[in-house]
Formats: C-alpha cells, sequence, structure tokens
C-alpha cells in the first residue's frame, strides 16, 4: 500500500513540473546557480549564496538535490533575518542554514516520497513527510515545485526555509 501511495504521489508531483523542466529539458544544460538566477524568484536565496561563498560549489560537478526557498519562503523570517545572516560576521551561521539545504545526491521526486529523512550537506538530516499529497520538510515547509533538473543535480522548490536544529 505505502509503495502505490508513494507512486500516486509521484504522479501527482509530476504534474507541478515547470513546462521549461519538462519539454526537452530546457534547464538541464545550466547549473542549479545558474537555474536558480533565471527562474527570478530565488533573489534572495541566490544573494545568500553568494554571501556564504557557495555559489562556485553549487556550480559545480555535484550531483546536488537544492530544496530551495523563494523569496516569499524568506520574507516569511522574522523582520531583519536575512539581512542579518547576509553580514560577513554570520557567514558560518549563513553557511550552515544554506547546507541544510542541500542534499549531496540528485534526489528525484519519486525518490524523495519514498524518504522519511535525508542527510544534508550541513550534517544533520531534514525530516520528510508525505501529508495530504504534499512533500512537507521537518513538518512546515512544503514542496511547491519538484524536478528542475540541472547540469549538475535538481531543484525542488519550498515555500518556507528550513533551519538546522542548533
Amino acid at each position: 500500500m505505502r509503495k502505490f501511495v508513494a507512486m500516486a504521489l509521484a504522479v501527482v508531483l509530476a504534474g507541478s513540473f515547470s513546462a521549461s523542466a519538462m519539454a526537452g529539458c530546457g534547464t538541464c544544460d545550466k547549473t542549479i546557480v545558474e537555474n536558480a538566477v533565471a527562474a527570478k524568484s530565488f533573489n534572495t536565496l541566490v544573494a545568500a549564496v553568494k554571501a556564504a561563498g557557495l555559489a562556485e560549489t553549487l556550480s559545480g560537478k555535484g550531483p546536488f538535490t537544492v530544496f530551495a526557498p523563494t523569496d516569499e519562503a524568506f520574507a516569511k523570517l522574522p523582520e531583519g533575518t536575512v539581512e542579518s545572516l547576509l553580514k560577513p560576521e554570520n557567514k558560518e551561521k549563513l553557511v550552515s542554514i544554506l547546507t541544510y539545504h542541500v542534499v549531496p545526491a540528485k534526489v528525484m521526486a519519486k525518490q524523495v516520497v519514498g524518504l522519511d529523512e535525508a542527510k544534508t550537506v550541513q550534517g544533520s538530516a531534514v525530516k520528510i513527510e508525505v501529508k495530504d499529497g504534499s512533500v512537507i520538510l521537518n513538518g512546515k515547509s512544503k514542496v511547491v515545485k519538484t524536478d528542475i533538473n540541472s547540469s549538475n543535480g535538481v531543484i525542488h522548490v519550498i515555500d518556507t526555509v528550513i533551519l538546522p536544529k542548533s
């Protein structure tokens, strides 16, 4: 039964692919960072990745899976949080938060739905559950778009920034 539910959810998630990620895979020849820049909805994430010195790494060979928070997801953080994290003296904390959004492997949606957790580059595991037909990370961040293929991995878009336990 669990396998059937996972397969059914994978079909539902497939419906949320972006058109560019499906037809001819217009995103496959670009890195994760290039696709994030081109999407125009990850400006805060891109700025944070650059401030943390991770742009080169996430443009590298990979493979990586990035649970990418949108600009709206970052806007949900308490006022001043992003600005504070972008300061050079908070680089270590910023790196920890960003690498908590990255899994050091290419994990497609059909695989994600079968996982209870995934170990991140940061070192901690992110909890994964399927709830009401959606993939939820750490009990609060919903995956809203899946399988944006990149030359060095895949992006899954999330609606809330996930934070590692301190």
